[in-house]
This record gives structure tokens, sequence and C-alpha cells, in this order.
């Protein structure tokens, strides 16, 4: 399953994952700093949704693109059915 960002989609799941990976850089700065125990989990936390919705948004976009190109010629349903329980597979991956 070959994944084909473009526009909008690219540059969204590339920002929430430049911002995670900053987070991740603070959260790294603030134990070696010593800080507030709460502080870093709230961002760690923070980090974590971010690679989260990325991942959604690779997912929600593979999903609509692997299904469109499936098609509708012979054994096209099962292989809709095939992609869509590997793409839930990835999703619960996630939760």
């Amino acid at each position: 399953m070959e994944l084909d960002l473009a526009g909008a989609e690219l540059k969204s799941v590339l920002n929430r994952l430049r911002r995670a990976q900053g987070q991740i850089s603070g959260v790294i700065r603030m134990i070696e700093e010593g800080r507030d125990c709460e502080e870093v989990v709230t961002q760690l936390a923070a980090a974590s949704r971010a690679l989260d919705r990325a991942g959604f948004a690779i997912i929600a976009t593979g999903l609509q693109q692997c299904l469109t190109d499936i098609g509708d010629g012979p054994g096209a349903e099962e292989q809709r059915d095939e992609m869509r329980t590997r793409l839930e597979k990835l999703f619960l991956s996630l939760a």
C-alpha cells in the first residue's frame, strides 16, 4: 500500500510531525533541566496527540486512495474488504 500525499494533505501532515518534533525536543530539554514532572508530562501528551493526529490523517488519506484505486473490476469487493481490514488494523494501532 503506497501513500500519495499531495498539496494540503502533505502540508498538514508535515506540520503536525514538525510540531511533534519540536515538542519532543522541548520535553528532552525540560528533563535535562530538571523541570516539574507535571509540565514534562503535559508536553509529552501534546507531542503524542500531534503524532496520533498525523497518523490518523495518513490513514484517512490512505483509505480514500486505496478504496478509489481498487475500482470496480472482478474481485474488487474482496480487495476493498481486505484493504479495509488492513487500514482498520493500522487505525487501531494508534488508538
